[in-house]
């Protein structure tokens, strides 16, 4: 590093985790290079409303470069990152370039994963993009539109049986919101189908569904659903998925709409630097979130694992990677006024949240519980507060507002049709 050069920061990533690291090292010494092969910051708590028609994508994703713009000292590159060369401290771009580093933070991400079966995602997309939210949107909404004018009955009701596999917030809340879909908000956009008959089958390998909350809050979500008309089932595994439907335990379910909520792998990040993972690939970092043997080296979010919530592993939610980022953004501030002892992560957490419909949710704080209308309330109030920018707030307030009145989704539009040939 030349002497008139500031310490040079990279972020790869621009995540919750990546832009908390930048916002932590605002008015410090620094000049931060972040990268991302995306060119917006998405809020991925409500990726799912997009995935069922609910907002629009520009309601929960920001560019980038418009969030950092008065950051003068802040560069932001489009790219994806393919590797790390730890002796030169450069990171390696796809598409041939390199970029040097003095530290560098590596905030990557996670995709879902299919326990050893990526031969399914085809048939069982999940749910981490933009991309993922409108191809399943898509899916989704054309599952009905074939279903319309389907003659066969048994092809019919395949057309209109949804599967989310997956018993997380992520499921319960996927499977809430198609539930709304089909049973209140479409019945009356067709005229050869009834949209009510539609079956919503929400599949856990586990004994209960929501395993992160208390029981009791776990067993209100599991009526609440099938109130809503969602078939829960539990105790039994996946074992096949494919175009014609899911199979699990002795069951074949046939089904042309199956989403993916089961399970998450995190990024090449450990490979990359050759260091060990866990079975989700996510790095073994030391206390302090660095890499073992390259104290210059960051790795938080879900690119990474942490014992550092009393004993237990950090959980892979929105608050943890804000924390983890504030965290170094702090050790990176400190290092620079020369003190350089190793500052552990200990991990506040703020609680669970998930909604079930747009009527209900469950909220765990720890020192308080909630369940139904007062939670769902809680549980909106506090993703509107998270959102960047008065604007976006404004416009998913109205939007949940417009469909919680009137029952009609503005965002019913299939996108990402096949290419067709023009006309000559």
């Amino acid at each position: 590093m030349h002497a008139s050069q500031p310490h040079h920061v990279v972020i790869a990533g621009a995540g919750f985790a990546g832009l908390s690291v930048a916002h932590g090292l605002a008015g410090a010494p620094v000049r931060i290079t972040i990268i991302d092969q995306r060119n917006h910051h998405l809020f991925q708590p409500l990726l799912y409303q997009v995935g069922t028609a609910t907002l629009a994508t520009s309601e929960i994703a920001w560019p980038i470069r418009h969030l950092l713009r008065r950051r003068k000292e802040v560069t932001t590159l489009l790219g994806v990152v393919d590797g790390v060369d730890t002796s030169k401290r450069e990171l390696s771009l796809a598409d041939g370039h390199t970029v040097g580093y003095d530290t560098l933070v590596l905030a990557t991400g996670a995709r879902h994963a299919y326990f050893g079966h990526d031969e399914w995602e085809p048939f069982a997309p999940g749910l981490k993009t933009l991309e993922d939210a409108t191809a399943i949107r898509r899916r989704i909404l054309l599952s009905f539109e074939r279903a319309e004018r389907e003659t066969d009955p048994a092809l019919r009701m395949a057309l209109l049986t949804f599967v989310i596999v997956g018993g997380g917030a992520t499921g319960v809340e996927l499977a809430g919101a198609i539930a709304e879909l089909a049973h209140e908000n479409l019945p009356e956009d067709f005229r050869n189908i009834d949209t009510r008959v539609a079956r919503i089958v929400l599949i856990e390998a586990g004994p209960r569904i929501l395993p992160g909350f208390t029981p009791d809050l776990s067993a209100y979500a599991h009526a609440a659903l099938q109130r809503l008309g969602v078939q829960i089932e539990l105790g039994r595994p996946v074992r096949e998925c494919s175009a014609d439907g899911v199979q699990f335990g002795d069951q074949n379910l046939p089904a042309k709409v199956i989403l993916w909520a089961a399970g998450v792998r995190a990024s090449s990040a450990a490979d990359w630097l050759g260091l060990p993972a866990d079975t989700a690939n996510r790095v073994k970092v030391e206390p302090d979130l660095t890499a073992p043997g390259h104290p210059e080296i960051f790795a938080i979010g879900d690119t990474s694992t942490v014992n550092a919530w009393h004993g237990k592993p950090v959980p892979g939610i929105a608050p943890a990677a804000k924390q983890q980022g504030l965290h170094v953004a702090a050790t990176i501030k400190q290092r620079l006024r020369g003190h350089g002892q190793p500052r552990p992560f200990h991990y506040s957490h703020s609680g669970n949240l998930a909604t079930i419909g747009k009527r209900s949710a469950v909220i765990d704080f720890g020192w308080i519980k909630a369940r139904g209308w007062i939670a769902w309330w809680v549980w909106g109030l506090a993703h509107i507060y998270f959102l960047i920018g008065v604007r976006n707030r404004l416009a998913v307030a109205l939007s949940w507002l417009w469909i919680y009145v009137t029952g009609n989704r503005s965002a019913c539009l299939i996108t990402q049709g096949e290419q067709r040939a023009r006309a000559r």
